[in-house]
């Protein structure tokens, strides 16, 4: 049914496009940026109500945080696309046993935080802000999240972050993009167009915007996590990330798909963090 509508919607954008190339493109890359999904559930309410919460600003934009309060080295959780802060509960639970200081943040147009569209930039922005706000040593980061940390640590050089965990991270934005172009379907006309308006909103060429070449300047130690078989973001990203980061390990895992959320992944992580 999605994919019907997908490719529905793809269809009347390309007959758009040939009124109006310009507003067809903007109209992609709005589908593109809006999530559909991500509001925390009754059940995650009233997990993340156990947190202190606090909201910061940025560009009068809400930030919503989350702050379960320890003496340990402070963490900060970055969520990916169309989730939010309570998909950290099992890996929050363990790491209060270790009194752990503890922050997630809801990305843009996701959660409690504002906005209607999203972006890994406006999320690096984001998460600059928490950064200042907590000083955290450790960041970890799921999918898109770990993107946005990425180029976040690539822009500001954070001296005291320490350790980056990158699970399930993308790699090349272009391929991102170009899995969403051609589930939609949609033509030359808007393609190319979309890439001129990324370009000249965010003055850089869909293409340009690579974690494996952002991370290059990363001096943290990192661990980085994939499962070979994950269907939404492709085996071969992580190792594009690995080979770039220069102080990093790589650990694959086996039909844990893409959300890394168990166990496993929770003890990787403590060895990780307790070294």
């Amino acid at each position: 049914m999605k994919q019907l509508l997908a490719k529905f919607l793809g269809f009347s954008l390309n007959v758009l496009s040939y009124i109006s190339k310009s507003f067809a493109a903007n109209r992609a890359l709005a589908l593109f940026s809006m999530p559909l999904k991500g509001k925390a559930t009754e059940e995650q309410t009233e997990f993340l109500e156990t947190s202190f919460r606090e909201e910061l600003m940025y560009d009068n934009i809400p930030i919503m945080t989350y702050r379960w309060v320890g003496k340990n080295k402070t963490i900060l959780l970055l969520h990916g696309w169309e989730s939010n802060s309570a998909r950290w509960k099992n890996l929050i639970l363990n790491l209060k046993k270790k009194d752990y200081n503890i922050i997630a943040i809801d990305a843009p147009a996701h959660g409690k935080s504002g906005g209607t569209s999203f972006n890994a930039i406006l999320y690096s922005e984001f998460i600059n802000v928490a950064v200042l706000k907590f000083k955290p040593e450790i960041i970890i980061g799921h999918s898109v999240g770990g993107m946005a940390s990425i180029f976040f640590q690539y822009k500001y050089q954070t001296p005291f972050i320490k350790k980056f965990i990158l699970l399930g991270a993308p790699s090349e934005f272009k391929d991102i993009l170009g899995r969403y172009t051609k589930m939609m379907g949609y033509n030359q006309r808007i393609n190319t167009k979309i890439n001129s308006i990324i370009l000249e909103r965010f003055g850089v060429k869909p293409e340009e915007f690579s974690s494996s070449e952002y991370i290059k300047q990363n001096n943290s130690e990192g661990l980085i996590i994939h499962d070979e078989q994950d269907q939404i973001i492709p085996y071969k990203d992580a190792l594009l990330i690995k080979n770039s980061f220069k102080n990093s390990k790589l650990i694959t895992t086996q039909g844990m798909g893409h959300s890394l959320n168990n166990d496993t992944v929770t003890s990787y992580i403590n060895d990780f963090i307790d070294a």
